[in-house]
């Protein structure tokens, strides 16, 4: 499928989809729990879909209605599937699920689609192999084979994406015995610290040295739950980029700026930029104003670095975005692939090992590739709407793994986008 776009202004409203993370992580821990819970508000995506299946496939029971799903977890006991437990195009799902399996007692296989099995994997596995598992990997990515049983212990994490990390603190509570994981350093804090939220909520026993040591007590049970999923952040950074954009209003619905999703500093950054952010009981919205090129230190939010990437383009002078290499092992190679899309529009951007100069001076529409990145097929998107003429982008099949209703989103806030192809 394709993306058809062209200009038009953005004044409306966007009801925010449920976040990716949270759902995720929601789905790990309601299967390792004892008994039923229930998640309210998931989000209805293809990487959410893949985390239900995964521990699905693992022996957990879940049950899906209108606006919640209800999930059986087996405390800890991991049942062997019948074949390889199949993550799609989800990398968190991929990093939770080859410690879950490490928690059976049988060899079990993880793979994915083709961008999934391109992720480093190896040093997660390294880590695993350290607290007890047995694992193999011909290349340290997926496909891989885990075998248990986890036993505890110490591990070294690389911290190069917080997924690594964040996978092993919500399963080494489950190990018999207590379990030490240090870094030296790490990228994409926020996602550590909505991980540890969600072990103080459940009433995990760990201690923590800032991002550098954590000491797990062994042999723990995670209780049931009833949760309800916030609005995402990552998701609603696209809109409220198309917010930024002069004369564009939009105004943002479903979030909630207490949550602990790092992906809130969006509306800093616009401000940083020129736009105007209110914080009202039920909304943000985002007023576009003259924008302005800024440096951004982005490694603790890369997810929002393709965004940024096109409103930059848009903005008077030098934006710099910064100190985010781990955008390089998203789904694609982000830092790369913006370069080049929006070189393709008419941007100059300058790419860097970690991250993108971008010269502003406007767009023209183009025929580009969205390189089945969902990420990068909205931000294009996202260009669209100002590039004088048509914006073709190719892959948007992609949005799907993480805001199935981008396009109606958009057009109910004036977007002109048509499905085509």
């Amino acid at each position: 499928m394709k993306f058809s776009v062209r200009p038009s202004a953005i004044r409306g409203e966007a009801l925010i989809p449920a976040s990716k993370s949270h759902t995720i992580r929601a789905v790990f821990f309601a299967a390792l729990a004892e008994g039923t819970s229930v998640i309210r508000n998931p989000l209805i995506s293809a990487d959410a879909e893949s985390a239900a299946c995964a521990v699905a496939s693992m022996g957990a029971v879940v049950e899906r209605d209108e606006g919640l799903w209800r999930v059986t977890g087996l405390g800890g006991v991991v049942a062997t599937p019948i074949g390889p437990v199949d993550v799609g195009n989800s990398g968190t799902t991929a990093r939770f699920a080859l410690s879950y399996a490490a928690l059976g007692c049988a060899p079990i296989m993880v793979t994915g689609d083709e961008q999934t099995r391109a992720r480093p994997m190896g040093p997660l596995l390294d880590a695993l192999s350290s607290l007890g598992a047995r694992t193999s990997s011909a290349n340290g990515k997926l496909p891989a084979t885990v075998e248990g049983p986890l036993s505890g212990g110490a591990a070294k994490v690389d911290g190069r994406t917080s997924q690594f990390l964040s996978s092993l603190l919500i399963h080494t509570p489950l190990a018999p015995r207590d379990t030490v994981l240090t870094l030296k350093s790490l990228n994409e804090k926020p996602y550590v610290d909505m991980t540890a939220r969600w072990l103080d909520e459940l009433g995990v026993r760990y201690r923590r040295e800032g991002y550098s040591r954590f000491e797990i007590k062994g042999g723990q049970r995670y209780p049931a739950f009833d949760r309800l999923v916030p609005g995402d952040f990552s998701s609603a950074t696209f809109f409220a980029c198309l917010g930024a954009i002069p004369g564009n209003r939009v105004a943002l619905l479903g979030l909630d700026m207490g949550d602990s999703q790092g992906d809130k500093a969006i509306f800093d950054y616009l401000e940083a930029m020129g736009a105007k952010v209110e914080y009202g009981r039920d909304a943000i919205t985002v007023t576009g104003d003259a924008l302005r090129g800024v440096t951004l230190d982005l490694n603790a939010t890369p997810d929002a670095l393709p965004a940024l990437a096109a409103l930059a383009a848009m903005a008077d002078g030098v934006t710099r975005l910064e100190n985010t290499p781990q955008a390089r092992i998203k789904e694609t190679d982000r830092i790369a692939v913006m370069a080049q899309e929006l070189g393709a529009m008419g941007a100059r951007v300058e790419e860097k090992p970690d991250g993108l100069v971008i010269h502003g001076g406007g767009l023209k529409g183009a025929r580009v590739s969205g390189h089945g990145d969902h990420r990068v097929v909205m931000s294009l998107a996202m260009a669209g709407c100002v590039a004088p003429g048509e914006t073709v982008i190719d892959t948007a099949e992609a949005v799907a793994i993480t805001c199935p209703t981008f396009a109606a989103l958009l057009t109910a806030c004036g977007g002109d986008i048509r499905a085509v192809g």
